[in-house]
């Protein structure tokens, strides 16, 4: 039994020792947001938050995480509403085929919790683990610059 804050609330969940994050999240709490892509590490669509810093929930093991706080992508809206971030996304066309998307969004996260203000090259950088094969690139730059740019109002 390991136990974790998942979106805010606690869990006590029973995971056998070899089991990742990932699994733990999409298989026995239902968080389906966070994606398989590659289940190595390159890229990037399983980034969840971990104490607020971006991780790929493929390699982390379960029992790792404990006593974490842990925030997914279904944790950053209220029920039934985006979050700025997420809606930032949607109103800037930034996904395709949004797969990726969960993950680009997590790295961002991050990242704005860490600096609200960031520069181009610094939203660059935090998204740089996180692959889009569709080449959304651009439109998740600005859907990144723009959330930063909200939350500063």
């Amino acid at each position: 039994m390991i136990k974790l804050t998942i979106n805010g609330k606690p869990v006590e969940i029973d995971v056998d020792g070899d089991t990742p994050l990932l699994w733990v999240l999409r298989e026995q709490l239902g968080l389906t947001g966070t994606k398989e892509g590659c289940s190595r590490g390159e890229c990037g669509a399983c980034t969840v938050l971990i104490d607020d810093v971006p991780h790929y929930a493929c390699l982390l093991l379960a029992v790792e995480a404990e006593g974490a706080v842990i925030t997914t992508v279904e944790g950053l809206g209220r029920k039934g509403e985006l979050g700025m971030l997420q809606a930032a996304f949607v109103q800037e066309d930034a996904f395709q085929c949004g797969y990726c998307t969960p993950g680009q969004i997590m790295s961002v996260e991050g990242l704005l919790r860490k600096n609200p203000d960031p520069e181009i090259d610094e939203i660059r950088t935090a998204v740089s683990g996180n692959l889009c094969r569709c080449g959304a690139y651009s439109h998740i730059f600005k859907a990144a610059a723009k959330a930063a740019g909200s939350r500063q109002k």
